[in-house]
């Protein structure tokens, strides 16, 4: 006898997985005509989801309003699935369209798989992310999503725990938001990964990690990876229990759907409602075509483990789960299955209209004016070929156009036809949009700058009498700590002490454990945490004990915070203050000035060098005001130095990008900051008694430096320019060196060589006399300036030794 399979009728359990098999559908075409895009030429490089859509489309179904995430590179499906994605938005950041109409994410500045949801609007403030979904901004670096999901978890503490922050709606409804973190199973093996989780543990936070575990990374597979080869089992000491707290951790594989949804909603209420971490380690997944574009997976991979992968996908497990249950029939799936490749095709297609006719329209504009020239010019066939190579250049870009017209203009260099000058406007228009294009919101660009700040000049009491420098610091953050109670300040030691130096003293008893609060040694984190919760509207001060452990967090400063506003082009911010303490101290790692090494490194966010704490909390003020992200460093040996309290310490601001002049003269400019100040200061005093009259300048900030030119007036006067701090040779003495006689081009003005004196290229010595042999010095200034000035006037500054 035979039997007749029964199609269950539509329901709205049925027409929901139908949905998702068609989302899942879509999101595999797009995978595999990104790739096919990259071969053809039309894109640069490809990196896909393909293999992971069933778990992220279940994720998905867990992630609500005002929800975060911070993922990475393989969670299109994820960001189709809450709607913050479409497919023609996934492509036109594939082919870099520059235009955050078409790729609202980064603007055609990020490789394809680096998404993000843009969080403000045009004017820098935050749109209303509790009645969003929202994605902080991908990067590439395996891993380093997470110290910053750390931050986005706490943000929701803070807001459920601290009453003051109950008036705040707008950024949080009573702390409910869950941070979503995904991670490769490979990258589980960062530093970065077991610091946030050990992190998130200890804080107790609703953070939901999911672990897309496909065996491999890149070629490298799972057992070079983790020990026992399985991340949940290393991490199973982190499960929590009745007596002590910890992670929930669950177990699910990547292609079954039921399991994966019902494991995403447990795992979603127990973050959302109990405030407790979870781990969804998804295993048995799979990587259809590799990788990425660089290779194929068939160079690494078995048969046998590429036949497994086969039968294992999870859009196939999907559709035989379907058809078992008799929800459809096979025709059915078929019919999905050929729309969503026409849904994805259409997609691409409009994605790639839209991107060629963003360049078009230039293009054709250098071309008429190249016909123009070849029109007017003598060098007309010389015109003809340049314009014929442009016309004929498949798919061209900007750079395509400009080149041909630049290389005309060399052309034309000697001739007086109106074309030229055409070809001369056209170029400055294009050289303008195409820094908007490529190379704006390094900084903000909002009203909130730091730049835009109002200056407050400190005000003082006739009578006021000294106190310690650390003093005027606890003023200032008990001032910012009682006006907003977005403030809060975290580090070693921070908390129940009050810093190592005790700015903070005093301070967490009057405004609680939550405001002012101590961490764990994990400089990575303690970033981390920062930039999450300044993503979320909050003002955090992050606390780096010491500037030689900058080294441990100066990854995520440079590869997220620096690059936030400038990677989602205005569309992300995290105003995070970085708070350390350097220059000369004691020994080998307690007195680090590697300035060189963070200019370099974290161009995007401030750098202010306050020579005392009056200038350095005036920057705080400053800092609190705007929305940009900033490192103040300040002096290790100026805690116990006498300074006044301004009475209007918690208003008056220090302006950044201005200089001091802190002594005037007329034969030499020294040029400095920080606590070499002091020392500049006294070798001025001894210069004057043999008649060498110093300028000293203090720049106050090296990013941004002297944005009036200043300095270079100093010169003018002067005639000559020296250049002094603690950093190696060629560090930052270098870069204030490039930045005055090359960019105000200071060099027109002077008639001696410009010096510069640093530190020795090893690090400090310990104690005071590896201190004064490492570090410069009162007699090694004067000796140097007074050299400077005696080879200009060599009778009347006579060798000294």
């Amino acid at each position: 006898m035979s039997t007749i399979k029964t199609v269950k009728k539509p329901s709205s359990k049925v027409s929901e997985i139908l949905q998702d098999y068609k989302l899942a559908c879509e999101s595999r075409e797009a995978s595999l005509l990104g790739r096919k895009e990259v071969f053809m030429g039309k894109a640069k490089f490809g990196i896909f989801g393909d293999g992971k859509e069933v778990a992220q489309i279940a994720m998905a179904k867990a992630f609500k309003k005002g929800d975060f995430r911070s993922g990475y590179y393989r969670d299109q499906t994820f960001m189709f699935a809450i709607g913050e994605l479409t497919i023609q938005e996934y492509f036109a950041q594939l082919y870099a369209h520059t235009d955050i109409e078409a790729d609202p994410a980064s603007g055609g500045r990020l490789m394809n798989g680096h998404f993000a949801t843009r969080m403000l609007n045009e004017e820098g403030e935050y749109n209303s992310v509790v009645e969003n979904r929202n994605s902080s901004s991908d990067i590439s670096p395996t891993a380093a999503q997470m110290p910053r999901l750390v931050g986005l978890a706490y943000a929701s503490k803070l807001f459920r725990q601290t009453k003051e922050l109950k008036g705040f709606e707008e950024l949080s409804i009573n702390g409910n938001e869950v941070a979503f973190g995904t991670i490769g199973n490979a990258s589980t093996s960062e530093g970065m990964f077991f610091e946030a989780v050990n992190a998130a543990g200890v804080l107790q936070i609703p953070m939901l990690i999911s672990i897309w575990d496909d065996e491999y990374g890149i070629s490298v597979p799972k057992e070079y990876h983790t020990t026992k080869g399985n991340i949940s089992k290393v991490l199973a000491g982190f499960q929590r229990d009745n007596e002590e707290n910890g992670f929930e951790i669950f177990t699910v594989c990547g292609w079954d759907y039921e399991d994966l949804v019902k494991t995403y909603q447990k795992a979603a209420k127990v973050s959302r409602e109990e405030h407790v971490p979870t781990l969804v380690h998804v295993q048995e997944m799979t990587q259809p075509q590799g990788h990425s574009t660089s290779g194929s997976h068939e160079r690494y991979k078995s048969k046998e483990r590429l036949l497994w992968e086969q039968e294992h996908d999870c859009i196939v497990k999907l559709r035989e789960w379907i058809l078992e249950n008799g929800y459809v029939e096979a025709e059915e799936l078929d019919n999905i299955e050929d729309q969503a490749r026409k849904t994805a095709k259409e997609a691409k297609n409009a994605a790639w209209k839209a991107f060629m006719a963003s360049i078009k329209e230039d293009e054709r504009t250098a071309i008429d004016l190249l016909e123009q020239a070849q029109e007017q010019s003598s060098h007309s066939g010389a015109l003809k070929s340049i314009k014929s190579n442009l016309e004929g250049t498949l798919n061209p870009i900007r750079m395509d156009s400009v080149k041909a017209v630049k290389k005309a203009l060399r052309v034309l260099k000697s001739e007086d036809i109106p074309a030229r000058k055409q070809l001369q406007d056209w170029v400055r228009r294009i050289e303008k949009e195409n820094f908007e294009r490529f190379s704006s919101h390094l900084y903000s660009e909002s009203s909130q700058s730091a730049l835009l700040v109002d200056v407050v000049e400190p005000e003082y009491d006739e009578d006021i009498k000294l106190v310690d420098g650390r003093e005027v610091l606890q003023a200032c953050f008990d001032a910012a700590l009682a006006r907003d109670p977005r403030v809060f300040a975290f580090g070693e030691d921070v908390g129940k002490i009050g810093d190592v130096n005790q700015a903070f003293a005093g301070l967490q008893d009057k405004y609680g454990e939550l405001r002012v609060t101590d961490t764990g040694i994990r400089e990575c984190t303690i970033i981390g945490q920062g930039i999450g919760a300044a993503l979320r509207g909050l003002r955090p001060i992050a606390e780096i004990q010491y500037l030689d452990y900058l080294l441990y967090a100066i990854q995520i400063l440079s590869d997220d915070l620096a690059t936030l506003q400038y990677r989602t082009k205005g569309g992300q911010k995290a105003p995070l203050i970085i708070r350390t303490r350097g220059h000369r101290l004691e020994g080998v790692w307690h007195s680090g000035s590697p300035m060189g090494m963070i200019l370099n490194s974290i161009r995007g966010i401030y750098v202010l060098v306050p020579r005392n704490m009056t200038q350095a909390a005036g920057f705080y003020n400053t800092l609190l005001q705007s929305d940009d992200a900033a490192l103040i460093i300040e002096c290790l040996n100026g805690y116990r130095l006498k300074e006044r309290v301004p009475v209007n310490i918690g208003e008056f601001t220090v302006p950044l990008g201005k200089p001091e002049v802190l002594r005037e003269g007329e034969d030499v400019t020294i040029v400095t900051y920080g606590s070499m100040c002091r020392v500049i200061m006294d070798a001025a005093e001894q210069l004057q008694e043999e008649g060498i009259s110093c300028e000293v300048i203090d720049v106050q900030t090296l990013l941004p430096f002297d944005t009036g030119h200043s300095i270079v007036e100093s010169i003018k006067k002067t005639n000559r320019v020296v250049f002094a701090d603690e950093d190696v040779p060629g560090g930052a003495s270098a870069f204030m060196l490039q930045k005055v006689l090359e960019e105000q081009e200071g060099y027109r003005y002077l008639d001696s060589k410009p010096i510069t004196i640093t530190g020795k290229e090893h690090r400090p010595a310990y104690a005071s006399d590896g201190d004064y042999f490492s570090k410069p010095n009162t007699e090694e200034v004067f000796d140097k300036i007074y050299a400077l000035m005696a080879e200009a006037n060599p009778g009347k500054y006579p060798d000294i030794y």
